[in-house]
């Protein structure tokens, strides 16, 4: 049992507690069982004291966390909804990017149909270490290549997302993946199972021994070495049968007698059932010999931790399970009954015939061990705080540096990964990847959806607490830029191990700043996941990710004719600037450029000036005052002026008065800053909105023919065509993974 214990990844102190909770030694397929349920990946032990201060409630919050997706309404009137959920797949990723990738799409996607909801977006935010490593091209090809082919197949536009490059990610890079629906409030579906006597459907693909030991792969560090022997631990998917599996779902619940619905995901038909069983505390007795399997000789453990894909569990009224069966069938899936809801709260598992397993309800859940793990200042942070970036030697020619910092792979152009993705199917999408915001059509009424995906991890790893605010408030500020009023939040926050104090003082503080953001700015958090372990163990030690907690904000136009881009659209039109540059180059692409490095105590955001920020541009845009609002991020002022020129075509003609020096005023990333454009009659309405709202407003250029010109007092620091400007920001991606 010794070797069982270690091969199951519970700790011996777990497995004590496991035997004294059952007053006997687990057999092995319980082992498997508690290895699972009792994971980090599902059971949330190390984050769960933590995850609790997170806002979670607001009137216009139909469903909070807890469920497969959170809910939040779109159209009072109409009663529409929209579901949404954001999770991870990073190692699998690592391992075997296509199906890594491809299946985490797809378990996205399955987390929102369940809940009654048709998908109609997809969006995934990645992380890659140095694009010129070639196991990184390789990576990043076969992630994108998932991505692509599974959305593509199934038919769900991906419509948007982020990605960035950092050292940190060279062997741990990040996969996450975002999906919303759109459903009615009345035809909302949970996975809570109730009634006992009540038949236990089993539906989709058959089950074979792809994933097993997923969850617990995916809550543990692991070394580059075993890279190989964890290819057993990935899914591979099916995009045609989740189409299949979505359309069987959708008619199926038009049809009297479900009752609860769950996706096998991670840990597969255990969670899955356990789960349901908890929300009704209720048990559930399943028949193992019943599950349909795709490969001989398949064990009970192995059918209990498998986590093929395409697969879901039904609970439906007894007398009614034949119309439910008759649905999946018709679309050519496995359906039959594999079991059915007891009295007794616990999970009884039997082999033909015979049990082979029993463990309560509770005991997988609510006695799942919680971990209050120590954490502590990390000794870069006191370092930093003695960091001077005046003591940076000023380059002389800011042409070129405009130009690396348009080059770089985080900052150009990534065409090349979203023209793989069809995001016009199902003809929803109104604003294209590439602005601050994707737009999504809400048909049958004037609703918009606004939706931007965020975080930049350097922030967050020069302070965390700063980190976090920003993480929420630049994708909230991204979705107000489009004319969408901000109203929730999911979130996937990938981290390095919880086990080290510094890993978990990082988590802790970000976590601090996303709530305390999430509370000023009314966007509550409605679901999401916590992805630990994101470090790899090599020759030369361990390497940990940037703390990483990507988030997607979720916002609503109440008229999608008024939805706003990034880009310019008329000449001489007048550029504002909104907000105050400070030229803090901590944590910047700029000074990643200069230094190699970051350093610092990065970049800090005032919550009350930002709240009032975002609904101030969400009103102007209301009010049909702004031709484009573009938020100032990555690259600072200089490269958000060159990326609103590109789309049209036009240039620019800007002069900056401030008493900061020139390369930190032009590539700074302070916050609360954004860039928009105005016709010349609207000019004075619109500053005087701005004066009367509190917020900074201040006419810098305006919108001219060919070049991209930028004055600082009197003197011309930058001055690039747009064609050759353009040309950079575009092609440098592509022609870096052709190298």
């Amino acid at each position: 049992m010794d070797r069982e214990i270690i091969e199951s990844h519970v700790t011996l102190e777990e497995y004590k507690k496991i035997v004294n909770l059952l007053g006997r030694k687990p057999n092995l397929i319980e082992l498997g069982i508690f290895s699972a349920m009792w994971s980090e990946h599902c059971s949330y032990k190390s984050s769960r004291p933590h995850l609790s201060k997170f806002p979670t409630k607001a009137p216009w919050v139909v469903q909070g966390p807890g469920e497969n997706a959170g809910i939040i309404m779109v159209d009072e009137e109409k009663e529409i909804c929209a579901a949404f959920k954001i999770e991870s797949h990073n190692h699998p990723s690592f391992i075997e990017p296509f199906n890594g990738a491809s299946t985490g799409v797809g378990g996205i996607l399955r987390d929102v149909f369940t809940m009654g909801a048709r998908p109609i977006a997809c969006m995934d935010s990645l992380r890659f270490g140095e694009i010129d490593n070639p196991k990184m091209k390789y990576v990043m090809k076969g992630v994108v290549a998932g991505i692509s082919h599974y959305g593509n197949c199934v038919g769900v536009p991906t419509v948007g997302g982020e990605i960035y490059f950092d050292q940190c990610y060279q062997t741990n890079p990040l996969v996450n993946a975002f999906a919303l629906g759109i459903v009615k409030k009345e035809k909302i579906f949970y996975a809570k199972a109730a009634g006992v006597g009540n038949p236990v459907i089993y539906v989709g693909s058959k089950t074979g021994r792809d994933g097993i030991h997923g969850a617990t792969m995916a809550s543990e560090e692991f070394s580059s070495e075993e890279e190989v022997g964890k290819k057993v631990n990935v899914q591979v998917g099916d995009p045609f049968v989740e189409k299949l599996l979505i359309e069987a779902c959708l008619e199926a619940m038009k049809t009297e007698g479900i009752i609860a619905i769950q996706d096998m995901g991670a840990a597969g038909l255990t969670s899955s059932s356990v789960e349901m069983a908890s929300r009704g505390n209720v048990g559930i007795k399943l028949e193992l010999d019943k599950v349909p399997v795709r490969e001989k000789g398949m064990t009970p453990y192995e059918i209990m931790l498998s986590e093929s894909q395409e697969r879901m569990v039904v609970v439906c009224e007894k007398g009614k399970e034949s119309k439910i069966i008759d649905v999946f069938e018709k679309w050519g899936l496995d359906a039959c009954i594999i079991g059915e809801i007891i009295e007794e709260a616990a999970i009884k598992l039997f082999w033909h015939n015979e049990e082979v397993a029993k463990i309560p309800i509770n005991i997988l859940t609510d006695e799942a061990p919680v971990y209050y793990r120590p954490f502590k200042t990390p000794k870069y942070i006191i370092e930093n705080r003695n960091y001077i970036q005046n003591n940076i030697t000023e380059p002389k020619n800011l042409n070129e540096i405009t130009l690396k910092l348009l080059s770089s792979p985080t900052i150009s152009k990534k065409q090349w990964i979203y023209e793989q993705y069809d995001h016009m199917v199902q003809i929803n999408t109104a604003v294209y990847p590439g602005s601050d915001a994707a737009v999504l059509r809400v048909k049958g009424t004037e609703k918009g959806i606004a939706i931007s995906s965020d975080c930049n991890s350097r922030y967050c790893y020069l302070n965390p607490y700063e980190g976090g605010k920003i993480t929420v408030a630049e994708a909230a500020r991204n979705v107000a830029c489009s004319g969408a009023t901000p109203k929730a939040i999911t979130d996937c926050l990938n981290f390095a191990s919880p086990e080290d104090p510094e890993i978990m003082w990082q988590f802790v503080k970000c976590t601090d700043g996303m709530a305390d953001a999430c509370r000023v700015l009314d966007t509550p958090v409605v679901s999401g996941n916590v992805s630990f372990y994101n470090e790899t163990a090599n020759k030369n030690g361990k390497r940990a990710i940037f703390p990483t907690p990507t988030v997607v904000c979720v916002g609503v136009l109440d008229k999608i004719e008024n939805k706003t881009t990034k880009d310019f659209k008329n000449k001489e039109d007048i550029i504002i600037l909104l907000g105050e540059n400070s030229g803090n180059i901590s944590g910047t692409e700029y000074q990643k450029l200069i230094q190699g490095e970051f350093k610092g105590t990065g970049q800090t955001i005032d919550l009350a000036f930002e709240r009032i920020l975002q609904k101030s541009i969400i009103e102007a845009i209301s009010k049909n005052l702004i031709n484009s609002a573009h938020d100032i991020s990555e690259g600072g002022l200089a490269v958000t002026l060159f990326e609103s020129a590109f789309d049209n075509n036009l240039g620019f003609k800007v002069r900056l008065d401030d008493e900061i020096r020139t390369d930190f005023l032009l590539f700074g990333e302070e916050q609360s800053r954004i860039i928009i454009s105005v016709s010349p009659e609207k000019e004075n309405e619109t500053l005087e909105f701005f004066k009367i709202k509190t917020i900074p407003a201040k006419i810098i250029g305006k919108v001219t023919g060919k070049e991209g010109t930028i004055l600082h007092k009197e003197k011309t620091v930058v001055k690039i065509s747009i064609e050759e400007a353009k040309n950079i920001y575009e092609s440098n991606l592509e022609r870096k993974l052709e190298q």
